[in-house]
């Protein structure tokens, strides 16, 4: 009688590598390790940009920027910019040099404004890392960047907090609005609340799909914060109040009724 012998788990797989050529081993492990590279790099969460460039010039470092502008290498410790820094020799074209480009032909002319990149005169340095904002200044309605305003006139990228006025200074975040808006500013005898958490609350500050910049198309953005009721008998109460026929003459402000968005001060319902 013939004796059938069973192989033991994982022998046939073994003996298949064993008969693989020594190439073809090459091609796998080259092959592994290029899957490996590529896990690495698609599950990255952060974007490293090369600094802007200036023909002839090379990086000098932030203590070359300082020899002239002290006070700008000092503060800017406090930016929210400072995070963009790194350490090591390999480093040297982050902080200054990482927005305004190469420092040496600028350093050696003796401050030759012609030598340097300033974002100040155009936005195009920042939108290499603020992707999504240059996609905000195509949208139909937006503020007027680069026509009338640069980035800078809103933000400052040298010192504390990039947003004027602090990311958790409640009404101060307005300040930036208020510099140019300063209709807005009040103070009103009958404030609309929503002034209290910051302009961004209804408004997208770089550009939006909808008029006046809105975050939400008509009424939609109201009833984000006041309540719409729908009763069975087909009422619609909104702060308690029966909005039924109102509704079909508009939104909350072109309509007529709710004029005084911001604030009003005369009238606690903001109608005028």
């Amino acid at each position: 009688m013939n004796r059938i012998e069973s192989n033991p788990p994982g022998a046939s797989r073994r003996s298949r590598i064993a008969r693989l050529t020594r190439g073809q081993l090459s091609l796998l492990l080259a092959g592994a390790a290029l899957a490996t590279i590529v896990i690495s790099c698609g599950t990255l969460t952060r974007t490293v940009m090369a600094p802007p460039s200036i023909p002839g010039a090379t990086f000098i470092g932030n203590e070359g920027c300082a020899e002239c502008h002290d006070e700008l290498v000092r503060d800017f410790k406090t930016a929210s910019h400072a995070r963009l820094v790194a350490r090591g020799p390999n480093a040297i074209s982050t902080g200054c040099e990482s927005c305004h480009g190469p420092g040496s032909l600028h350093s050696e002319a003796g401050g030759d404004v012609s030598l340097i990149i300033n974002p100040e005169r155009s936005p195009n340095v920042c939108f290499d890392c603020h992707l999504d904002v240059r996609g905000a200044f195509n949208l139909p309605h937006h503020h007027p960047v680069p026509d009338k305003l640069t980035c800078t006139d809103c933000h400052d990228p040298h010192k504390g907090d990039a947003i004027m006025g602090g990311g958790t200074a409640l009404f101060s975040q307005n300040e930036a609005c208020l510099q140019c808006h300063s209709a807005q500013r009040g103070p009103h005898v009958f404030e609309h609340e929503a002034m209290r958490e910051g302009c961004t609350s209804c408004h997208l500050p770089h550009g939006s799909v909808n008029a006046r910049m809105l975050a939400q198309r008509n009424a939609t953005l109201c009833l984000k914060c006041h309540f719409q009721e729908q009763r069975s008998s087909g009422r619609v109460l909104i702060g308690g109040f029966d909005h039924t026929t109102f509704l079909q003459q508009g939104t909350c402000w072109n309509a007529g009724c709710h004029e005084a968005v911001h604030g009003s001060q005369v009238n606690s319902s903001l109608r005028y």
